[in-house]
């Protein structure tokens, strides 16, 4: 069974923002759904073991938005819809943010 695998990423230095295609059931309609789901991450070296964590540093706030923009931007673009269409949508659905270990 393959695992789910990243659709676009994001980054800038340690901090990036990662893009998974999901699936999962409308609880209005029953149907199968897609959707995207975007998590945060920081990466940092520990005693030669690359680790990485949720927390972000004061300094890495500028790059987490630039990062998180990004990727608004690419899921806006993608499904070519407006911003409004979208914000509309969300009302509709559950958006969950996993973090990618």
């Amino acid at each position: 069974m393959e695992g789910n695998q990243p659709e676009k990423r994001f980054s800038t230095g340690a901090i990036s923002a990662t893009i998974w295609k999901n699936s999962g059931i409308s609880k209005k309609t029953g149907q199968t759904v897609e959707f995207r789901t975007v998590t945060l991450q920081r990466r940092y070296n520990k005693d030669g073991q690359w680790q990485s964590t949720n927390s972000l540093r004061i300094n890495d706030l500028p790059k987490a938005a630039l990062v998180l923009q990004k990727a608004y931007e690419y899921l806006v673009l993608k499904n070519g819809e407006s911003v409004s269409e979208i914000e509309e949508s969300s009302d509709e659905e559950e958006i969950s943010v996993e973090e990618v270990v």
